[in-house]
């Protein structure tokens, strides 16, 4: 019985040994150590990406996409962008949080609807009709074939930060005008934070619509 009993008293010794081993190696050094050569070799992306303006303050990650839209007018359940700023993919995937009521949380997702969908047809459509008419000036008129795919459908996560450069430039005349801005000046902005294929072949050119809208504000601010 005293045999059983030390026996047993041994193993459980051992497991808290082991446990309080793999808890200090796995839980505090390994993370440590993560986190310094991340710190070191890469101290941008390991805190997130975080985009800065010319002042130096935090205004978002170049990892997510986000909105930029007029606060809602009394009445109002659906938010109308803001056509100062280049717009973002539309988000039709995203889904909306009903639990915690205290912040407003990013649902990634995507609609998954099939290319016949009427749904899907429909918003496209509504999408492409609206691209159009607001991107059209009285000086430049956009043509329905001119608006890209990415113009009028949604990423995967609902969430990409980039557009393309074709979207990016079907936007400029409208945001110079909306800015008083020339159009060359807001065509440069876009030529300078157009990014090629990784490696020269993989991916496609885009363009980092926070980024963009950052060096936007920075320039309006110098007018």
């Amino acid at each position: 019985m005293n045999n059983s009993a030390a026996n047993t008293g041994r193993v459980l010794w051992a497991g808290l040994r082991a446990l309080l081993v793999l808890t200090v190696l796995c839980g505090v050094l390994y993370p440590l150590a993560v986190t310094g050569v991340a710190q070191l070799a890469m101290p941008g992306r390991a805190n997130g990406s975080e985009i800065e303006d010319a002042s130096g303050k935090v205004v978002g990650s170049a990892l997510i996409g986000q909105t930029y839209n007029l606060p809602l007018k009394e009445g109002e359940e659906t938010a109308v962008a803001d056509l100062r700023w280049f717009q973002p993919r539309p988000s039709n995937g995203l889904g909306t949080n009903s639990v915690n009521t205290q912040y407003q949380l990013i649902l990634s997702g995507a609609t998954n609807r099939s290319g016949d969908n009427a749904d899907l047809i429909q918003w496209v459509t509504d999408a492409k009709a609206a691209v159009v008419q607001d991107n059209s000036t009285a000086g430049h008129q956009v043509k329905p074939s001119d608006v890209p795919a990415d113009a009028v459908t949604s990423s995967g996560s609902g969430l990409d930060p980039h557009i393309s450069p074709e979207y990016a430039r079907l936007q400029v005349h409208r945001v110079a005008e909306r800015n008083k801005l020339t159009v060359a000046q807001v065509d440069e902005l876009v030529t300078d934070h157009t990014d090629g294929r990784i490696l020269g072949f993989i991916g496609e050119p885009r363009v980092n619509v926070l980024e963009l809208n950052t060096a936007l504000r920075d320039l309006t601010a110098k007018n």
